[in-house]
């Protein structure tokens, strides 16, 4: 425990239950439906409404041995070969072997997917499958049926949800053990302004944090919230500096800011061609799978080509597919080119690469514990040790069913007791609430983080972006000691930023510290992977001062989450 939490009003209002799910993409409302099918009174808060996360903007799919002749012993191996070196083997062993009856029981809840003219699901293969294992929906629609029939399966069960909601901090008893959130709630409803959810169980399933740099393919929502309540509420993290930048996103000019269009790599996994400006296809000879390499290899390779001749994007050329194809297996791809002016029927994609998903997060174990006690944490904001170094593609909708479950049946067996929350404010002796920041630091912590810690790194940039996050972290904590002070009002905008700065300092400070190169961490002063001193995790805390503990485990292998964890 720090005692951290943000400046925020008193809770008005509460509600209690056996557990409290954060989040509304996959990997919450799978935990959610499954708690609430064991007898657990569930309640679900989310930032927005139940179908505005991260899941509904996946095109790819889900990636399962579910064809003739794949084996969840292949699937391990390409995952473990993407992942560089840091993937949990015991853990992406869980995620493999569950897989294919996840995918089967997410089909029994209502998800149709693509089938062939003979009834089988459809698969498709993406970057770094050997093999044809990607079920997807609608073409490219993968992610938006998934929402549209969990959140339809959750409205039919009558979870007790509650939309529009940000959360602020976790609240804990006497002990240290979870007992409940505080979130705001925002406009007029059943409930309105800060209140409380109070449970002894708290999954966090926040999705990710693609927002703390200029152009991403994330949500406007996803502004790390769930990484940054977990550090303010003493727990660890891992690997963040391993963000990874999707190879191919539609490139809208070097000014686009905030969300942009995804172009899946499932087209690459059609047959699209990557070239430069004169048409050359540039993956050849640089991996034996050329456009299907892991998405750091070929994110990196795009960028090389971009430096190596002054230009801000390359093309994937889809030419070849003909109307009828993009029509038929690529339509919100096809609608969102044709939306900015580009046909891919007739002419070549400009594409470049943008932020995407963080292989990193809140650290747990194969049950989703976190080192808290009571506090879990599922999907794009967990460390699983799954992903290691680099996401393989279209295991994240996989990782938030397995894990999902996974949890829910930890917590059914657990039954956690309802304990009563302890008030910080209360606490004499306790930290003062975080300053917040103006909610115009935004585009600021953007700026920085762009430029010194996208796709190309170095010590350099690295330690221009601490120093200038640093000084914005100062900044507001001069302002509130201030004889008169000059503070942020406390609003969603406001903790949104704050919350942004807080894991972009973890970020920088991973991301410093391992000096190499491997997976989706690109240091141009360290070009080589180092497995001697390197082949290990780099695990974060923050402490009561709000400083951050950077400390690197022995071996490749994490050390266990505290065993009165249960």
């Amino acid at each position: 425990m720090t005692g951290i939490r943000l400046t925020a009003p008193a809770p008005g209002w509460a509600i209690d239950a056996d557990v409290v799910v954060v989040g509304s993409g996959v990997a919450g409302l799978t935990t959610a439906l499954r708690c609430a099918a064991a007898g657990l009174a569930t309640v679900v808060v989310t930032k927005a409404r139940l179908d505005d996360g991260s899941t509904r903007w996946a095109q790819g799919g889900v990636a399962a041995a579910l064809g003739d002749g794949d084996t969840p012993e292949q699937h391990l191996e390409d995952t473990l070969v993407a992942g560089a070196g840091l993937c949990d083997e015991t853990a992406v062993r869980a995620l493999v072997t569950g897989g294919p009856d996840a995918v089967r029981r997410l089909i029994e809840t209502g998800a149709h997917f693509d089938t062939t003219d003979t009834g089988d699901i459809a698969l498709a293969r993406e970057g770094g499958h050997h093999r044809r294992r990607i079920a997807h929906a609608g073409g490219d629609a993968t992610g938006a049926e998934i929402s549209r029939a969990l959140v339809e399966a959750v409205r039919s069960a009558a979870l007790h949800t509650v939309e529009n909601a940000l959360v602020l901090d976790l609240l804990t008893d006497a002990e240290g053990r979870t007992a409940g959130v505080t979130l705001h709630v925002m406009g007029e409803g059943q409930h309105d302004g800060v209140g409380a959810v109070h449970a002894p169980a708290v999954v966090l399933a926040t999705g990710g944090m693609g927002q703390v740099f200029s152009a991403t393919t994330n949500p406007p929502v996803s502004t790390g919230d769930g990484v940054a309540l977990a550090l303010r509420a003493g727990a660890e993290v891992s690997d963040l500096e391993f963000v990874q930048f999707h190879p191919t996103v539609l490139f809208l000019g070097a000014d686009a800011e905030g969300q942009q269009p995804l172009v899946s790599e499932a087209v690459r996994g059609e047959g699209a061609h990557l070239v430069d400006a004169s048409g050359t296809r540039f993956m050849l000879g640089q991996h034996e799978l050329a456009e299907l390499a892991p998405r750091d290899i070929v994110a990196k390779a795009i960028t090389r080509q971009m430096r190596l001749h002054g230009t801000e994007h390359m093309y994937l050329d889809a030419r070849h597919f003909g109307t009828e194809m993009w029509e038929q297996r690529f339509p919100t791809i096809l609608a969102a080119c044709r939306a900015h002016g580009i046909d891919p029927v007739t002419g070549a994609i400009p594409i470049a690469p943008a932020a995407h998903y963080a292989s990193g997060g809140i650290r747990t174990d194969l049950r989703g514990r976190t080192t808290v006690p009571g506090l879990y944490a599922c999907g794009e904001v967990a460390c699983t040790g799954v992903h290691g170094a680099n996401r393989l593609a279209s295991n994240s909708l996989l990782e938030g069913l397995v894990f999902a479950e996974r949890i829910a049946a930890d917590i059914a067996d657990d039954r956690p007791r309802p304990t009563r929350p302890v008030d910080p404010a209360q606490d004499p002796t306790g930290p003062a609430p975080t300053p917040l920041l103006a909610p115009e630091a935004r585009r600021t912590i953007q700026r920085i983080m762009t430029t010194g810690a996208g796709v190309l790194r170095s010590s350099g940039s690295l330690a221009v972006a601490a120093g200038e996050l640093d000084a914005l972290q100062r900044g507001a904590a001069l302002d509130a000691e201030a004889d008169e002070p000059k503070v942020a009002v406390p609003g969603v905008e406001a903790w949104e930023v704050t919350n942004l700065l807080l894991v972009s300092r973890v970020l920088v400070a991973a991301a410093r510290a391992r000096e190499e190169t491997r997976g989706c961490h690109w240091r141009e002063d360290r070009p080589d992977r180092d497995d001697t001193e390197w082949r290990r995790h780099l695990v974060v805390r923050l402490t009561p001062d709000r400083q951050l503990v950077v400390r690197r485990t022995e071996t490749a292998e994490f050390p266990p989450v505290r065993p009165e964890n249960r």
